[in-house]
């Protein structure tokens, strides 16, 4: 037989084949998220998340008809591992990628999937840079920001009796911003902020910081802490009696995991509640109850149900393109929606790629003998995603 129709003949079989052998491959979502480090507990929630994001579609069939997979890699919440981290997932063909705990690290990523012909979306990071100064095409945020809490703490705060204020803070990007934010919204509300303090990553020792917010004599305190981190302040500051002797509210603080380490001294804690298991509505009723299920009975924390969201938003963006390619799926992503059991519809926003969603305001108290986050005040989408920021150009 002739060489060359042998030749033809293999390249048209090939051609042939190559759509089905595509369409049967997996969609592969990379997750850099702290797997050791300060933020351990909160990869694992992330990393739960995902997974339950991912058994759900593929238990439906996947997106059409290809199967989803999931590539975890260790950040150690740092932002030159984590950005080594990411690019080890995309160069092995994670080019779609998730879950971050530190903002830090988000920034680190966040700045290279443009290069890296990739696509990053957050669940967890909360500092205004993603979607202020730092947006680009290809990074999106579909969590809240802290301008997004602080559109819900400052009308909180006017109704407050507490007059002077002081700040306790992670000591990188989210930590400062929150802290900035706070205040502005203190000033706005008539408040006096007497103090900011700001602890490096992996503090163990609060003592020195709460001896000093304890001789200021403050009414209020405005905590940012997470992770293994908040846990250790909760601990000593209750310890210390700070907890009930100033009026405690926090942002990423009043969380399952930081209230079981912290236990009864979190009892009247305030927070900014993104998302809570108790949130009272058939839809949250059955999410909650799925999620057990899948989870030993245990019930979704926030970061967990908030990295849902992000999940449930990129595959509704991958179906949306017909397509898993980084700049195809940017682009669907941009006017994507999704409708989620405890939200309802969720919308992005092409001008700065934050997703448009509601908030709550809430206080840990005892729910059936047990300490948990329940919802005061419920602020609607509109009202808590204030107007995209001058400061984001976004580059086309």
């Amino acid at each position: 037989m002739n060489r060359n129709r042998i030749t033809a003949g293999l390249f048209l079989a090939f051609a042939l084949a190559a759509p089905h052998a595509q369409a049967a491959d997996p969609i592969r979502i990379g997750v850099p998220t702290s797997l050791t480090g300060p933020y351990v507990a909160l990869g694992e929630e992330v990393k739960r998340g995902v997974n339950f994001a991912v058994n759900e579609v593929n238990a439906a069939g996947g997106i059409a008809g290809r199967k989803v997979e999931a590539v975890f890699a260790d950040t150690e919440g740092n932002p030159d591992v984590g950005r080594r981290a990411a690019e080890k997932l995309v160069l092995g063909g994670s080019k779609l990628l998730i879950g971050t705990i530190s903002s830090a690290v988000g920034l680190a990523v966040g700045a290279q999937v443009e290069r890296w012909d990739a696509l990053y979306i957050s669940s967890v990071n909360k500092s205004n840079r993603l979607t202020t100064d730092a947006c680009n095409p290809r990074m999106f945020r579909a969590n809240h920001s802290d301008a997004m809490d602080m559109a819900v703490v400052g009308p909180w705060l006017k109704g407050r009796k507490e007059k002077e204020w002081v700040i306790i803070a992670a000591d990188y990007a989210w930590g400062r911003d929150s802290a900035d934010e706070f205040a502005a919204a203190a000033a706005a509300a008539g408040k006096t902020v007497k103090g900011k303090f700001f602890a490096p990553l992996g503090t163990k020792d609060y003592a020195p910081y709460i001896q000093q917010i304890k001789d200021l004599k403050p009414d209020g305190m405005w905590v940012a802490i997470a992770g293994r981190d908040a846990v250790n302040f909760g601990v000593q500051a209750g310890q210390f009696g700070l907890l009930k002797s100033v009026f405690t509210v926090g942002q990423s603080f009043a969380v399952p995991s930081t209230i079981s380490g912290i236990g009864e001294a979190a009892n009247g804690v305030w927070g900014i509640v993104n998302y809570t298991a108790t949130i009272d509505t058939p839809g949250n009723k059955a999410f909650v109850a799925d999620w057990m299920k899948a989870n030993n009975g245990k019930e979704p924390a926030n970061f967990e149900a908030e990295t849902y969201v992000a999940m449930k938003l990129l595959f509704a963006a991958i179906a949306k393109a017909g397509s898993s390619e980084p700049g195809a799926v940017a682009k669907a992503l941009e006017t994507a929606s999704v409708d989620i059991p405890f939200y309802g519809n969720v919308a992005m926003r092409a001008e700065d790629h934050q997703l448009r969603l509601p908030n709550f305001m809430g206080r840990v108290a005892k729910v059936n003998g047990e300490l948990k986050l329940v919802v005061e005040q419920t602020v609607d989408a509109a009202t808590a995603t204030p107007a995209p920021s001058k400061d984001c150009k976004m580059r086309r």
